[in-house]
């Protein structure tokens, strides 16, 4: 028995290891942070932001310090029997993850869904990718990027189902493992926040589930790459809010250039790898 389940852990973990080594080529973890340049450089993209930040900061900044204050210290005397000196900074990540996983429920269920979904069709548009938000949202004239989006016709990102939150929880005993643990937690669950990110674009692709999960599969490794690159920025108490935003911009650009057939084999643009060359 023993010998069947450390075959299985090692078959597993050469599994990861081969998706990692394809997540990096891949050069998708680029895409989060040219959402953040792309984000603070277009002034008009702050709108959905600015509406919503004064309550968001405020629940984020609530959610961090309650979890602290009453998760903190018993987490890290858990860890202290399997992280030893490393407890306190494990510990620290670990609720910062909760926090972050319990803040992202709690505001893209009642505060910013529909301010992401604004931000998210606003990158299309400035993309000349016009037409394909048409499937989701009325268009209006202009020169203004987000004074063109209209009303919406579909209604797009799906809120925290119960499956989500098992599974999350169901990863979060691997942070007891020091280090090793931490990563691949970050890792699963970069695994699930990549495709997720383009809920709203397969929506307005009108694809069906069969559609969608063939691209998820054929674009797996980028998506692993985008995922993992977004849940670390998310992972920055009360900033996760602004990183919210910048990840919903990363993810539109990918969307527009995938729209526009400015992709690689591996599901990026030309550039991004290039760019992933220059800083090896």
């Amino acid at each position: 028995m023993s010998d069947k389940v450390k075959e299985v852990a090692v078959g597993e973990a050469d599994r990861i290891k081969s998706l990692t080594i394809q997540a990096a080529r891949s050069a998708a973890y680029l895409y989060p942070i040219k959402g953040i340049y792309y984000f603070l450089s277009h002034r008009s993209l702050w709108k959905p932001l600015t509406t919503k930040l004064a309550p968001t900061m405020t629940l984020g900044l609530g959610v961090t310090t309650f979890m602290f204050l009453v998760t903190y210290l018993p987490q890290m005397a858990v860890m202290a029997f399997t992280s030893g000196p490393l407890a306190a900074v494990s510990a620290a990540l670990l609720v910062l993850s909760e926090s972050s996983t319990l803040f992202t429920i709690l505001s893209k269920t009642f505060l910013i869904e529909d301010a992401l979904t604004d931000t998210f069709d606003g990158v299309l548009v400035s993309k000349n990718t016009t037409n394909l938000v048409s499937e989701g949202r009325q268009i209006k004239g202009g020169s203004d990027i987000m004074g063109k989006l209209g009303k919406l016709t579909k209604k797009p990102f799906q809120k925290f189902t119960p499956t989500a939150i098992i599974r999350y929880f169901m990863y979060l005993p691997l942070n007891f493992i020091p280090v090793v643990g931490t990563v691949l937690f970050v890792v699963l669950q970069g695994r699930r926040a990549g495709p997720a990110a383009h809920s709203r674009y397969f929506q307005l692709k009108q694809w069906n589930s069969t559609q969608k999960q063939k691209h998820i599969e054929e674009y797996k490794a980028a998506y692993t790459s985008f995922g993992v690159a977004a849940v670390l920025l998310e992972l920055v108490p009360i900033a996760s809010i602004l990183f919210a935003f910048t990840n919903t911009v990363g993810a539109a650009l990918w969307a527009a250039d995938i729209e526009k057939g400015n992709v690689t084999k591996e599901g990026t643009a030309p550039e991004l790898k290039e760019q992933a060359k220059k800083a090896e």
